[in-house]
C-alpha cells in the first residue's frame, strides 16, 4: 500500500500497521547491529508517510496528530528506534511553522513535500557549544551538538546556537549535506541503538537568510512553544508503544513456551493463577496509560488547530495533560518491561529473544529528561494553580 493508494485516515493507520509488521521481522538483529536502519527509512520514504502532517495546501496530506502519533504508536510496539526517527522527522518539519515566517512555513513545507526530505534532529538547546553569527548577508554556524537523532541519511537538520552577538538561543536549520556539516558515527548506548543519536560538527557552515528563523527567548506566544508540547507527547506515545509491544512479546511466549512452576499444581503455565494475576495487573495499568495518552492526544489536536491563537490557558491545560500521560506512561512501561521475565521465566532471558531491549530502550529514552521535574509541576499545578512554565522541555 502507497498513499496514492490511500482513501482515509484508517488507510494511513494500515499502511503504518503494514509496515510495523516488515520491521518487526528483523528488529532484534538490527538492535544487535545498530547504527543506520537505512532500508526501514528508505520503505518509510517510498511510503509517502514523510509528508503526512504538511498541510494538504502546501503539497502534504495534511492528517492530524492523532493519527500520526497512532503510526508512531504503531512502530514502537515493534521497533522504537524507527518509532524514533520516524517521528522526530515529522517534529522537525513544523520547524519553521512555528520559529519562521509564513514564507518560510510555506518554503520547507512544500519543497518537503516535493523532494520528499527526511529531517532529523539537532536542536538540545541545553548543549550550548553550537554557535552562530551574522556575516555580510548569510550567517556562519561553528560548534558540535549532541543527541541529533536521525542524522545519518537525512536531508535537512534542525538547529539550535547561541547568537555570538546577543547570546539568545538562535533557531535555523541546515541541509545535511552542507560542506563543512560532518556526522559522527559515536551513538553507542545500551537502547534506541539504530537511532543515531550521536553527535554532529558544524565547520564554519554557510546559514542563508531564508534558513534562518531568528533567535527565540521566553516567554513567548503560547503557539511559539508548542513544540515542547509536540515532542513530550510524542515520547509518551513511543514509551507506550513499547510497553504495549514488550507485553504482547511476553503474552506469546508464555503462551507458547512458558513452562509451569513445579508446585503450582497446574499442567500448563497458563493455568498459573500467579501468571493469570500479573498479567491482568498489567494490563489495567496499560489500559489506564492509553486513556491518558489518547485523552492527551485529543486535546493537544484541538491546541494545535487554534495556532496563533492559542491562549495560554488552553495551552498550560494541554501541557497538563501531556505531563500525566508522560509520567504514567514512563512509570507504568518501565514496570511492564521489567515485570514481563518474571511471567515468562529463565529461558526468555536468551538472547536470541532479544526481550531486554524492550527495557533498555526504555530506560534508555525516558532519561530524556527527568521525570520527577514532570511530577513537580503536576504538584504545582494541583496545589497553586500554576502551568508548566514554557520552555524548549515542557
Amino acid at each position: 500500500m502507497r498513499v496514492s493508494d490511500i482513501q482515509s485516515t484508517e488507510d494511513y493507520l494500515a499502511l503504518g500497521a503494514s509496515l510495523a509488521a516488515e520491521f518487526v521481522v528483523d528488529a532484534v538483529e538490527r538492535d544487535r547491529r545498530g547504527g543506520t536502519p537505512k532500508p526501514a527509512r528508505d520503505r518509510i520514504r517510498e511510503s509517502g508517510l514523510l509528508k503526512l502532517i504538511i498541510p494538504e495546501e502546501y503539497g502534504g496530506i495534511g492528517e492530524s496528530w492523532i493519527t500520526l502519533f497512532g503510526i508512531v504508536r504503531e512502530f514502537a510496539k515493534v521497533d522504537s528506534s524507527i518509532a524514533h526517527i520516524f517521528s522526530y522527522h515529522h517534529l522537525g518539519v513544523i520547524v519553521p511553522h512555528l520559529f519562521g515566517t509564513d514564507e518560510q512555513k510555506e518554503y520547507f513545507y512544500r519543497e518537503t513535500a516535493r523532494q520528499n526530505w527526511f529531517w532529523a534532529n539537532a536542536l538540545n538547546p541545553l548543549d550550548r557549544r553550537t554557535t552562530i553569527a551574522p556575516e555580510g548577508e548569510i550567517f556562519r554556524l561553528e560548534g558540535k551538538k549532541s543527541f541529533c537523532s536521525g542524522s545519518w541519511d537525512s536531508d535537512i537538520l534542525p538547529v539550535t546556537a547561541i547568537d555570538r552577538e546577543t547570546g539568545k538561543i538562535s533557531v535555523f536549520v541546515v541541509p545535511t549535506g552542507r560542506e563543512g556539516v560532518e556526522l559522527h558515527a559515536d551513538w553507542d548506548n545500551m537502547g534506541q541503538r539504530q537511532t543515531d543519536s550521536g553527535s554532529v560538527s558544524f565547520h564554519n557552515v554557510k546559514v542563508y537568510p531564508k534558513e534562518f528563523f531568528g533567535s527565540r527567548g521566553f516567554p513567548a506566544p503560547p503557539f511559539a512553544t508548542f513544540r515542547a508540547c509536540l515532542g513530550q507527547l510524542n515520547l509518551a506515545h513511543i514509551y507506550l508503544g513499547i510497553a504495549l509491544g514488550a507485553f504482547e512479546a511476553a503474552r506469546r511466549y508464555t503462551r507458547e513456551q512458558t513452562r509451569p512452576w513445579l508446585t503450582s499444581g497446574v499442567d500448563r503455565a497458563t493455568e498459573d493463577p500467579y501468571i493469570l494475576h500479573h498479567y491482568g495487573s498489567l494490563w489495567v495499568d496499560l489500559e489506564a496509560v492509553g486513556c491518558l495518552v489518547d485523552r492527551a492526544t485529543e486535546i493537544l489536536q484541538d491546541a494545535w488547530e487554534d495556532r496563533w491563537d492559542l491562549s495560554e490557558e488552553k495551552r498550560g491545560r494541554c501541557a497538563v495533560a501531556i505531563a500525566t500521560a508522560k509520567v504514567a506512561a514512563t512509570k507504568t512501561g518501565l514496570e511492564v518491561a521489567n515485570r514481563i521475565f518474571e511471567l515468562m521465566g529463565a529461558r526468555a532471558t536468551a538472547s536470541a529473544y532479544g526481550f531486554d531491549r524492550y527495557w533498555r530502550n526504555l530506560r534508555t529514552f525516558t532519561l530524556h529528561d527527568p521525570v520527577d521535574y514532570k511530577i513537580r509541576d503536576l504538584g504545582n499545578w494541583i496545589v497553586n494553580e500554576k502551568f508548566p512554565e514554557p520552555n524548549f522541555y515542557s
